[in-house]
């Protein structure tokens, strides 16, 4: 270690801040640790929430990240159902709600993202948000055959739990603004092979459209597009996005912009690092700042706060990955995709449902995705930053 830290305070305990904790003791720091976080779960993992969850594939204590007595050998004051409400970087001290104080020389920063919500409509019965194990709970409770949901966003979780669902039996129908499914993360072309998925398994998908209310008295039963048109529903998601959880920060005199703003090296003040979705850090490769809301990120930014805390200094540049799992098929992609990009297939057939897509921006390849070809996706990340190849261009015929 190049500086000396006695007390480091982590706040958030999702993988996020697990990771951090657990990288800490790893490199050797053996001082306090002292971990919070505002639910009262042990610590868990979030993506199953949408898919195993909802389907009842699994019970909830399968995402239990780590247990009682992990944390107690890590050595770790894991305070949970305890939220953070203010920071005082020059006193060094963090608020709770319980009106404790508490004080520290580094901090990690890691509490995650909030969802968006419809400005009116949520205190109706029936309307969900998806973000925690409660609201999963409480969604798959809500599930019946034969009942109809209107799932309101069609990003990565919008369509997740579209597909689970459908496969509950229910009837489904995703509205949105964008053009198609998954626009923001995947582009148009890619976006429109979602949606031959998901009305191949019988979903409503209706993109370009937007919302103008929920109706209802106490409980929801339609959704009113601008259009005029009512969807039916017994049950609605919302689904439109989420913000970094920064609000308790807003008195900290921390940089705050979509994320706790961060140097290369995850550090937003001295002795202050971020780390996972609630953190917006300069990547040096891309030369921008960015936020990644994705569950590999989560845990490598984590192990690098952690370790410049220590005082390594090592900038942070990884290439980005998602995943999505949606009814049979598994999307993974690497890299990024900016507005404006082309995808362009060069390896399989998108109507044989297994094909491998380069994103290419100012003729150079900033992402890969692969559509049920996990193996083979490896190898294409090699070309990534690579100038743009003449690959063989494939029909963008709907998947089967």
């Amino acid at each position: 270690m190049t500086i000396s830290l006695d007390r480091v305070l982590v706040v958030g305990a999702g993988v996020s801040g697990v990771t951090a904790v657990e990288t800490l003791r790893r490199q050797g720091f053996a001082g306090s640790i002292t971990q919070v976080g505002g639910e009262t779960h042990l610590p868990y993992d979030r993506p199953p929430l949408s898919k195993q969850i909802l389907t009842g594939a699994w019970e909830t204590d399968r995402l239990t990240l780590r247990d009682n007595a992990a944390f107690e050998r890590l050595g770790v004051d894991l305070r949970l159902g305890a939220r953070a409400v203010g920071l005082d970087v020059n006193e060094r001290t963090l608020a709770l709600h319980t009106g404790e104080s508490l004080r520290y020389d580094g901090l990690i920063i890691a509490t995650g993202v909030g969802p968006r919500r419809l400005p009116t409509g949520h205190d109706l019965a029936g309307v969900h948000v998806l973000r925690t194990i409660d609201d999963a709970i409480a969604l798959r409770e809500s599930l019946r055959p034969g009942g109809r949901l209107v799932v309101i966003g069609a990003g990565l979780i919008g369509c997740e739990v579209a597909a689970s669902a459908q496969k509950a039996g229910l009837q489904v129908c995703i509205v949105d603004p964008l053009a198609v499914p998954m626009m923001r993360q995947l582009g148009e072309d890619i976006g429109q092979q979602v949606a031959a998925l998901h009305r191949h398994h019988g979903v409503d998908v209706r993109c370009g459209v937007t919302v103008r209310r929920l109706v209802g008295d106490r409980s929801v039963t339609g959704v009113e597009l601008t259009s005029g048109t009512v969807l039916p529903a017994d049950l609605v998601l919302v689904a439109i996005g989420s913000a970094p959880s920064t609000d308790w920060l807003a008195d900290s005199g921390l940089p705050l912009e979509d994320g706790v703003v961060c140097d290369s090296t995850c550090r937003a003040a001295p002795g202050v690092y971020a780390a996972g979705d609630v953190a917006r850090w300069w990547h040096p490769t891309l030369g921008s700042h960015i936020r990644v809301e994705h569950r590999l990120n989560a845990t490598e930014q984590a192990v690098a706060a952690a370790t410049n805390l220590l005082g390594a200094g090592v900038p942070f540049t990884p290439v980005p990955y998602f995943w999505t799992d949606q009814y049979d098929t598994r999307i993974q992609a690497y890299g990024t995709f900016p507005l404006g990009c082309t995808a362009t297939i060069v390896r399989g057939d998108p109507r044989e449902g297994r094909f491998i897509a380069h994103y290419t921006h100012h003729e150079h390849i900033t992402g890969v995705l692969g559509w049920n070809m996990a193996k083979a996706l490896l190898a294409e990340r090699a070309h990534i930053g690579q100038p743009t190849a003449h690959a063989r261009s494939t029909s963008m015929s709907p998947v089967q």
